[in-house]
């Protein structure tokens, strides 16, 4: 067959291929684990550490949650002693008798059990089972921005090895290029034709490629280990991936801005503004009474082998109602209060920024999103005249129309219109997902 025609079929496999959003295919018989981008997501969900960590604060958070904690629930406690005593003792009555010995033997035992139940303290209880509520609240958003991070970093990670597998496939069929180019040199120089001038510059060409694909190389094998670092897997481990880079249509700035209030981010700092909130109704209770029902039960005796008494033993409930009042404490209570007060105006106002910066961050994210959109369709045509044109300059260089360096700049061309089209996928690929994960929208 014509190697001009084999140059044909490969160009226009390579125009497909790159027209359907460049389709990236690893074929290292090295590779052994083969992963697509849902596979990914559940290994990075199941094997992150950051998101373990979240979880464990959120478990945390949800024992605490509890009115024992917040200190409305009884108290209750039990103790017991005994005491053994030898005493020397020197007793004088008021009816002259006496008593003096030494070495007598004592025993004094005691056992009670108390509860205490608290009555009032200002709604301090109830303002920080709530406090206590909220922060389970927001360790399970904080829990969820986590893995809307996770998704994101692993979706643009796999995404990103899908991009250097496409630059790539082009080297590869601009190899194929310079091949047939060099081919077609040789068979006019073996006819009188060409000189060792344009042989020896199609070979430096073509090992030029050659050096280029084996730098494509690593960069693929960086984006691999980048992508198991997120995985929390080995990062030697070898991989495969054949995928596409497929970006949604139809995004809308202005539904964007709308769900920005379900970013997980900010309704933690909603979190965090009650949080603070409660805190100053927690300092503020610690200027009023608090009124405590306590109740017991106490059980004494004591034995002596000498003495006035030589055995006592009492055993009697007991029940009471204690009132504390706080009069004065050097005002620490009212600047303790203060003190909340302006930490929960600068929670509104680190909401505020939050909210600034996200909604600023949209934008920015949308326009290069747009931008990419509006850039594909006439890359796209770009790229399927950038190989028209160095088919048919090929085409010309064997009829001896054009020169060499007619073919390589057709070559450069189409070259540079791939990497343009796997870019702008990409780019709006990692603009779309950044969206949804300002907007709570990755999983």
């Amino acid at each position: 067959m014509n190697p001009l025609t084999n140059l044909n079929i490969s160009l226009k496999i390579a125009c497909l291929l790159l027209l359907t959003s460049a389709p990236a295919i690893c074929h290292n018989g090295a590779d052994s684990l083969r992963i697509t981008l849902d596979e990914a997501i559940s290994i990075a969900l199941k094997n992150s550490l950051e998101i373990q960590i979240a979880k464990n604060d959120m478990e945390a958070n949800t024992l605490l949650n509890n009115y024992g904690v917040a200190g409305g629930l009884p108290t209750v406690n039990a103790n017991a002693s005994n005491t053994e005593q030898i005493q020397n003792i020197t007793q004088e009555l008021q009816t002259g008798a006496g008593t003096k010995r030494r070495g007598a033997e004592g025993n004094n035992t005691s056992a009670g059990i108390t509860a205490s139940l608290l009555l009032y303290n200002g709604k301090r209880v109830v303002a920080t089972k709530k406090r206590l509520a909220e922060l389970q609240y927001q360790s399970s958003e904080v829990l969820n921005s986590q893995i809307q991070n996770t998704v994101a970093a692993v979706m643009t990670s796999y995404y990103d090895v899908v991009r250097q597998l496409s630059y790539i496939n082009t080297v590869k069929f601009s190899i194929a290029a310079s091949q047939k180019r060099l081919e077609i040199i040789e068979v006019r120089k073996t006819a009188g034709m060409a000189n060792n001038t344009d042989l020896f510059q199609a070979q430096i060409d073509l090992n030029t490629l050659n050096q280029t694909l084996i730098t494509q190389q690593l960069a693929v094998d960086v984006a691999k280990s980048e992508l198991l670092r997120l995985l929390a897997l080995d990062p030697k481990s070898p991989v495969a991936i054949k995928d596409t880079i497929l970006v949604e249509q139809g995004l809308q700035i202005d539904h964007v801005l709308d769900k920005l209030a379900s970013n997980a981010d900010i309704k933690a700092a909603d979190n965090q503004i009650r949080i603070s909130e409660l805190i100053v109704k927690e300092t503020a209770a610690l200027r009023y009474p608090t009124v405590r029902l306590n109740l017991g039960y106490n059980y004494t005796r004591n034995q002596s082998t000498a003495g006035f008494t030589l055995l006592n033993k009492v055993s009697a409930p007991n029940a009471g109602v204690t009132l504390a009042v706080p009069i004065y404490n050097g005002g620490a209570f009212k600047r303790q209060k203060q003190v909340a007060e302006i930490n929960s105006s600068s929670a509104k106002t680190q909401k505020q920024i939050l909210f600034r910066d996200y909604s600023a961050q949209a934008v920015k994210m949308f326009q290069t999103y747009q931008s990419s959109l509006d850039q594909l369709e006439s890359q796209k045509a770009n790229y399927k005249l950038s190989q028209q044109l160095l088919d048919l300059t090929l085409q010309r260089f064997q009829l001896i129309q054009a020169t060499i360096i007619d073919v390589r700049e057709a070559q450069r061309s189409f070259e540079e219109a791939g990497y343009r089209l796997i870019n702008l996928n990409y780019a709006a690929k990692s603009s779309e997902i950044e969206l949804k994960r300002l907007t709570n929208a990755l999983m």
